[in-house]
């Protein structure tokens, strides 16, 4: 049976708390770490593994040797029944809002009643590899490539994501300060987030290794809320000598899962479910790879000009920060609000883990209309290789 766009809802979820890259997360294989978050996500809406007929997994690095096959190992360790299905997406940057659009897909055509969709990255074991191995090497140094690099850099002219940013800031006109404004802005709100407990109620903690010992990791630990602007304005460019891009004003290299509950009224009325959102509708659009950071403008417009819908329609908005640039150039040609933007920080604070980002934006707007009775949010980031892409939730 084919359902309505209307009746596509998404029912909640939960996250794993973001590692800061190289430390707490990174001895958790991926599947593990998603498998953790998946299973909060059920234990949150009641749900038990065996109501579940498909999971949707985004990941843009497979790490592990059953990364591969990802979804199809998270559904099969969580408990998910063999006959049920699996797939991965991956959309860059917006691989976790993919998994979003992919399970919605699944429900409105009818081949999935109740699904999970997620992501997960672990960078922090991302592997390196040798090229030139396979088929023999004559003599002299064999080079190992860092497969992260693959991840950073742009397909096309070779250029890191950075200098892209630098590229939109050189056409657009954004300078260091403001960039390094909105920067400290993020990670303020980050920290307001944790002391508030707003951040606290979409992490579900995990155990992981630690020494010889176990530990309790519930918080994400890349927020630096305490950062001056004095120590933001003393960091060096990280792209270009004379740049604009710092480590302070980019997105963070963090490791994480993210999963949320997705199905139809129908079935969430079937399930004793409490649909918390409808997806509306999305947006992709492609853009100029070496400016790939003006992708959410485009979305954005042409997500408003499918649903007829404005700015001033919209409650909430949760824009990644994949670079400080990204933002100001979507405030100044949307004229969007700040104090409608990425209020519990983003991607500059919190981190960006794409195959969880996107996901995690999802639990941050929908908690924040649960809070506030707002009612629309959209959900929007840049692609790397050039593309941006946006979604519209609706509180039901």
């Amino acid at each position: 049976m084919v359902a309505s766009p209307d009746d596509i809802v998404l029912a909640g979820g939960m996250r794993s708390p973001f590692g800061d890259f190289g430390r707490s997360l990174k001895d958790v294989p991926a599947s593990d770490l998603a498998v953790h978050a998946a299973r909060a996500a059920l234990d949150r809406v009641g749900l038990t593994p065996g109501r579940i007929d498909h999971l949707v997994l985004g990941n843009t690095l497979p790490v592990d040797q059953d990364g591969l096959f990802g979804g199809r190992v998270v559904a099969l360790k969580l408990g998910m029944p063999e006959d049920s299905c699996a797939m991965n997406v991956a959309r860059a940057c917006g691989t976790g809002l993919q998994a979003i659009v992919s399970a919605g897909q699944q429900l409105q055509s009818g081949h999935s009643r109740v699904a999970l969709a997620g992501g997960v990255e672990n960078y922090s074991r991302a592997p390196f590899v040798v090229t030139s191995a396979r088929w023999g090497h004559a003599r002299g140094p064999q080079v190992m490539t860092d497969m992260l690099d693959y991840c950073y850099r742009d397909p096309f002219n070779g250029e890191y994501m950075g200098e892209t940013a630098e590229n939109l800031a050189d056409e657009f006109g954004y300078d260091r300060d403001a960039m390094d404004e909105w920067a400290l802005m993020s990670q303020r709100r980050a920290g307001q987030g944790q002391a508030s407990g707003f951040l606290a109620r979409q992490i579900a903690p995990i155990s992981v290794p630690d020494g010889r010992g176990v530990k309790v990791f519930d918080m994400d630990e890349f927020p630096r809320p305490n950062i001056t602007p004095e120590r933001l304005a003393g960091l060096k460019p990280a792209f270009r000598k004379d740049g604009r891009v710092t480590a302070g004003n980019s997105s963070g290299v963090t490791d994480g899962a993210a999963f949320m509950v997705m199905t139809t009224r129908d079935e969430a009325r079937r399930h004793d479910i409490e649909p918390l959102v409808r997806l509306v509708d999305w947006a992709v659009v492609g853009v100029p790879p070496r400016i790939m950071g003006i992708g959410p403008v485009p979305a954005i417009a042409k997500l408003f000009e499918r649903t007829g819908l404005e700015v001033d329609d919209i409650d909430y908005f949760e824009i990644n920060e994949a670079f400080a640039a990204v933002n100001l150039h979507a405030e100044r040609m949307l004229k969007i609000p700040r104090d409608r933007t990425n209020l519990y920080g983003g991607g500059i604070s919190i981190g960006h883990p794409p195959g969880a980002t996107g996901v995690r934006m999802a639990l941050t707007a929908i908690e924040h209309l649960r809070e506030t009775g707002g009612r629309r949010a959209v959900l929007s980031m840049c692609l790397g290789a050039g593309q941006g892409m946006a979604v519209l939730i609706e509180r039901t």
